[in-house]
């Protein structure tokens, strides 16, 4: 069995600058980490890897330092690694990260299953890995709560659903979503890290790529346009009503009106 599992480097702060004129992240030179919810990717994809004596091999995109995730998922349990790298990658949204990615899977061969986390804290979409799968047209499921069974076929998860939890069964090759709580991330381990401190990370460029269109990759691939970012303004504006509770209620409800909060 073969398994891949993205991954995504997200800034390990809350103070973020904006590029003024791409409208995206300032991402060099700030603390970065291994994005949250990929470690219960990580971790479903070891799980599996453990009982189907399988491969895992880690992908992700981004500049040379996203290399650093790559090797803190060695240290977790996965085999291999691949890097997507290249200028024309930059400034990508979800549909054009999805793009890249699936065209990188393609350059490897589609695995049994491919896994990812819930959404990124940097993005919070929760689109990249289902536009992956139907961009590679396999079959997915999303917020993957529980794995109840795998076999040499296909797996059995329970499929977290706003009023009810769905049990679904699904054929290889698949794409799954998982959410936090799927299982408990194991912690980084020395010895792996010593083990793989000269394992090799394959990168693949846009030339590796069986779509090489640099139009479809990066900023000018990202239908998505950004308008105007800014920090939300703080106001030190009070106001006190004294009325009886039928005008206070109407008072509240047309400023929540006026404030669009409703």
């Amino acid at each position: 069995m073969k398994i891949y599992v993205c991954i995504k480097q997200v800034p390990d702060t809350t103070k973020v600058d904006i590029d003024p004129e791409t409208m995206t992240l300032k991402r060099s030179g700030i603390d970065s980490k291994v994005n949250p919810f990929d470690l219960y990717a990580i971790e479903t994809a070891v799980k599996l890897k453990e009982k189907h004596q399988a491969n895992v091999c880690a992908i992700s995109m981004g500049p040379q330092q996203t290399e650093a995730a790559i090797r803190e998922s060695y240290m977790l349990g996965v085999d291999e690694g691949v890097l997507l790298s290249d200028r024309n990658f930059a400034g990508a949204d979800v549909l054009a990260t999805a793009y890249a990615l699936s065209q990188g899977i393609l350059s490897l061969g589609i695995p049994d299953v491919i896994i990812c986390g819930q959404q990124t804290t940097d993005g919070d979409t929760a689109q990249v890995g289902p536009e992956i799968a139907e961009f590679l047209d396999i079959p997915h499921v999303a917020w993957v709560r529980r794995i109840v069974d795998s076999d040499e076929k296909g797996i059995t998860v329970e499929m977290d659903m706003p009023d009810t939890i769905e049990v679904v069964r699904i054929s290889y090759p698949c794409l799954i979503t998982v959410e936090k709580g799927v299982f408990q991330p194991r912690l980084p381990s020395f010895k792996l890290k010593m083990s793989t401190r000269e394992r090799p990370i394959r990168r693949l460029t846009l030339a590796d790529l069986p779509d090489s269109e640099p139009l479809r990759y990066g900023l000018k691939g990202s239908p998505t346009q950004v308008i105007r970012v800014f920090p939300p303004q703080n106001s030190s504006h009070r106001e006190t009503w004294d009325d009886s509770p039928e005008v206070l209620s109407d008072k509240l409800y047309a400023r929540l009106n006026e404030l669009k909060f409703l």
